[in-house]
Parts: structure tokens; C-alpha cells; sequence
């Protein structure tokens, strides 16, 4: 069996200090094999039992808490976020299994035109589950689709992203731990190795850019299995008038720069009242260089550093085109190398238009281009001018004023008040516009009802009719 191996970054050194060998279609074909086989006993168990089982799961990550924070710490470059991301999934297992039980319709459903006939719910898993998990929240985002689809019923095979992989073994050390390494496990590699996961699975769900979203969505049509894809976006934030400037500066820059703007829902454009404009720039661009990297101690500081290195030159790409075309920098603005990592400021711009990159195309980092509106016609014609449509946010004086400029923006999700909060709140139930994703909401009871085909039961307690009730002369 041939097998590749694929060289792994320290974010904060830059060095090549891992390596991983990326499954080829030999290895994923047995590894499901392996899974579908097992994935009947964990189907058949009742749901209690299956969550009784991740449970176990719950208290194994906990266990293991050290080798997997320690292992995403080097991954990504971030402590802090290490943490919540395993404390997240704890707790995420924990929640799934606690509503699960009321999650489905159960019993028998009366006929409306034919009283006669009444129907009933049953619900087939996916045999097995393939994710295909990026590299900005490694374990946050291998976790989100798997722990429903396992409560569901399904087995799960995940691959993670080659840029951030180390945090798979500790993970499968704890995954072996609660005794389910037979219907739940990790596989490396690429893309190559993605392609052939697809190829394996009966449901794909993929989070990443829209370009490889294309082809997930192609290859998981060539099959006619379901694809739950969660793409890019470019979120706007509109700040009203009546704003409060200190809570909607503070919404904006976390909302912007939490993660190193490493985030599908990052605020990467920022629409403001032009009767505030120049002040809410004022207060913004002062928090904003307040901001400190976690460098060189990684327990300090709020910014860590760009995971990905190709990331780096997209950034000073959007901040050379903003420039060459009139924009100012007022904070940060340029990728500095230190230890051997790259690492970017908070950088605010002004003086910014539609005809710049960094306002039409994804930014992933932390980049607050703000723009002044007229009226809120003109903000959200400049809020919805664009391709994405994951979610957005809306800041003004009331939650009344929020919610209806909200119903214009063209997204899956509108923060009211605050800024990317579906990044930190997963149960309300969402859709991705545009070219932002495909596939039913991986939030609330959908979450774990997509997992699940739906078989009618269609009864009659009656007598079935004859044929004679057709005829042509049937009165």
C-alpha cells in the first residue's frame, strides 16, 4: 500500500516538526469497511444507550484533556482558544444527548382527507459519516457534525485538515478510551485523501472555502449522496446612528479579530451611520492598537498568529489593493515575522469602496475595513453586495431597530447587538445564503435530524378499497 507523507508547520515557529501519512483509497475503503460493519450494532442500540456512550466520550476528552489542548495549542498557535474548543466539545456532547430524546415526532398522525388512514414516523441513520473538518478550529469543527451524527445513529469517519492534524492522535487515544474506536475514528491527509473519503461515505459534510466546496458538492452529486457543505463568507457589520459607540466598538473589533480573524464568521466589513462614522473610526482604530500579540509568551496577549502561511499573503495582498487604490491604514498593516511565525495586528482601514479586495473578497484575518453610509437603503445594498451570504451583524440603539434593518440582509444568520455570535451560540437553527454553503442547518434539531432518513408508515384501519372504486362508471 503506498503512502504519502505529508509535512505539518508550528504556526509560531514556522518549522516543519510534524509529519503525518495520508491515507490512499486502499486505507479509507478498508476503514469503512471496518466502520459499516460495526456501525449495525451502534444503530441497533436504543438511543439511550448510544448516549450513554458519547457520555463516555465526554468524560474521556476530559481525561485527556492535556495531550489534546497541549496538541491544538501547536496546531493553531492560541492557548486560550485551545481549551474552550475541548471544553466546547465536552460540552456539546453533553447537550446533544440531554435533548436528543424530544428531538423526533413519535406516534401515529390522523389522515386529514381520509380520516381512515393515519401514518407514522421511522427514522433510518446514514450508515456512515464522512467530515472533512478545516484548520481554524481543528477540534471544534471535526466535532460539530460528528457527535449528531453519531447520536443518530451513523458511524463517522473524519479527516482533518493537513495544515492543523496533530490533535487527531491524542483525540483517538480518548475516542479508545470510551470504547468506540470501531464506529468513530480519524484518517490523514490531503486532498487527495478527501476525494476518497467522499467515495466511501453514504453522507459527506464539509466545512472550507467555497472553490473546494464546488468540488465536494460535485463528487457527492456523482454519487447521490447528501453533501452539507459550510463555506465562506464575507459578514457584514451595520452600525445605525443610535448606536452606543463603546458597545458596538467592542463588538466589532472581537468580532473582527477574535481568532486572528480566523473564522467563517468574522466581521470582515463594517458599515457605519455617517453621523458616527468619524467617531466610531476614533475609538475603534484606539482599541484596536491596543490589542497585543501572544508573543513571545503564548499565555499573554489576545492575537495569536496566522495559522496557515499562505493565509499571510492573501492578507497583504487585500492591504496592498486597498492601498494602491486610496485606502488608510490607521493600525497594523503589516505581516511580521517573529520566531518564525507570521503575525498580523489588527489593522482598521478607511477610505475604503467596493472596488477593493478586501471589501468583495473573503479575508480571513484580522482586517476591519469601515465604510460610511448615508441611509440604511445604501447599507444594505452595500451589506448584501457580495457573494457570500453566511451571517451578519446589525448594532443600533434598540433590539427593535436592529431586528428590522436585520430583515433586509441577505444571510443565514444576523447578530443583533453583538457580532459573529454564531461563532460561540449553536442553537438556533440556520441556512447558508448564496454561495456560503448547501444542506440543511448544522445548528439546532436539525443538526441532528439531517442524519436521519424519514420512512412513512402509512396505515389504513379501515378496508382497503377494490378496484371497483376506479372504474370509469364509479359513481
Amino acid at each position: 500500500m503506498t503512502t504519502r507523507t505529508l509535512h505539518v508547520r508550528n504556526p509560531r515557529t514556522g518549522e516543519l516538526d510534524y509529519q503525518i501519512q495520508a491515507a490512499g483509497p486502499e486505507e479509507i475503503s478498508a476503514t469503512a469497511q471496518r466502520l459499516r460493519a460495526a456501525q449495525r450494532g451502534w444503530t441497533a442500540l436504543p438511543l439511550a444507550e448510544r448516549g450513554a456512550a458519547l457520555l463516555r466520550l465526554a468524560d474521556a476528552l476530559v481525561k485527556f484533556r492535556t495531550e489534546i489542548t497541549a496538541a491544538l495549542e501547536i496546531d493553531t498557535g492560541r492557548r486560550r482558544i485551545a481549551g474552550l474548543e475541548l471544553d466546547g466539545a465536552v460540552a456539546s456532547l453533553r447537550g446533544w444527548v440531554a435533548q436528543a430524546p424530544t428531538l423526533l415526532p413519535e406516534g401515529w398522525t390522523q389522515g386529514r382527507a381520509m380520516p381512515h388512514i393515519r401514518h407514522a414516523p421511522q427514522f433510518v441513520p446514514y450508515a456512515l459519516t464522512g467530515v472533512i473538518s478545516p484548520w481554524n478550529f481543528p477540534l471544534t469543527l471535526s466535532m460539530i457534525d460528528t457527535i449528531p451524527a453519531l447520536l443518530a445513529g451513523s458511524a463517522v469517519i473524519i479527516k482533518p485538515s493537513e495544515v492543523t492534524p496533530r490533535f487527531a492522535a491524542p483525540m483517538m487515544a480518548a475516542i479508545a478510551e470510551a470504547g468506540l474506536e470501531d464506529i468513530l475514528t480519524f484518517v490523514q491527509g490531503d486532498g487527495a485523501t478527501g476525494a476518497a473519503l467522499i467515495e466511501a461515505v453514504d453522507v459527506i459534510c464539509f466545512t472550507g472555502s467555497v472553490a473546494t466546496g464546488r468540488k465536494v458538492a460535485a463528487a457527492a452529486a456523482t454519487k447521490m449522496i447528501p453533501a452539507f457543505l459550510e463555506l465562506g463568507g464575507k459578514d457584514p457589520l451595520i452600525v445605525t446612528a443610535s448606536a452606543d459607540l463603546e458597545k458596538a466598538t467592542d463588538a466589532a473589533l472581537r468580532g473582527s479579530v477574535l481568532s486572528t480573524g480566523q473564522a467563517c464568521q468574522s466581521i470582515e466589513r463594517i458599515y457605519v451611520a455617517a453621523e458616527i462614522h468619524d467617531a466610531f473610526l476614533k475609538r475603534l482604530t484606539e482599541k484596536a492598537a491596543a490589542v497585543r500579540l501572544n508573543w513571545p509568551d503564548i499565555s499573554q496577549g489576545e492575537l495569536g498568529p496566522i495559522i496557515f502561511d499562505k493565509q499571510a499573503a492573501i492578507l497583504t495582498a487585500q492591504i496592498e489593493d486597498a492601498k494602491a487604490n486610496g485606502a488608510a491604514v490607521l493600525t497594523g498593516g503589516t505581516v511580521e515575522n517573529h520566531g518564525g511565525g507570521c503575525w498580523l495586528l489588527p489593522t482598521v482601514l478607511t477610505n475604503v469602496s467596493h472596488q477593493m479586495k478586501v471589501m468583495t473578497e473573503e479575508t480571513f484575518g484580522p482586517l476591519l475595513p469601515v465604510m460610511p453610509f448615508a441611509t440604511i437603503d445604501e447599507a444594505l445594498a452595500l451589506a448584501n453586495d457580495t457573494e457570500y451570504g453566511l451571517s451578519a451583524a446589525v448594532f443600533a440603539g434598540t433590539l427593535e431597530e436592529a431586528e428590522a434593518v436585520a430583515a433586509g440582509i441577505e444571510a443565514g444568520a444576523v447578530s443583533l447587538n453583538d457580532a459573529a455570535l454564531t461563532g460561540i451560540f449553536y442553537e438556533a437553527e440556520k441556512h447558508s445564503f448564496k454561495l456560503s454553503g448547501l444542506g440543511g442547518s448544522r445548528m439546532g434539531p436539525a443538526g441532528f435530524q439531517r442524519f436521519l432518513r424519514r420512512k412513512a408508515l402509512i396505515a389504513n384501519t379501515g378496508a382497503p378499497a377494490p378496484l371497483s372504486a376506479f372504474a370509469e362508471d364509479a359513481s
